[in-house]
């Protein structure tokens, strides 16, 4: 199981444009149409998909909210962090 991540460890390393929500980080990506914001959910699901960690996700018309936690460590871990990344590398 991996182990949580201090306050101030999520708040130095959180990515550009994520927040902190509680256990959670969260992030809402904006796009032009539906089928770029399914685009992109589809793309995010591979990648939840291939690590096994997978985020809440809402879509909307033309946005995308994303949420990671690590439900058995009880917060934020690594992993949450680096997914948060590897998002932001599909936007």
């Amino acid at each position: 199981m991996s182990e949580t991540l201090d306050h101030e460890d999520v708040e130095r390393r959180l990515p550009a444009d994520w927040e902190r929500d509680g256990d959670e980080i969260v992030r809402t990506y904006e796009f032009d149409d539906y089928p770029s914001s399914v685009t992109f959910v589809n793309d995010v699901a591979d990648i939840a998909e291939e690590e096994f960690h997978h985020p809440e996700i809402v879509l909307r018309y033309d946005e995308v909210e994303v949420r990671f936690t690590t439900h058995d460590a009880g917060g934020i871990t690594e992993k949450d962090l680096r997914l948060a990344d590897h998002c932001d590398g599909e936007y």
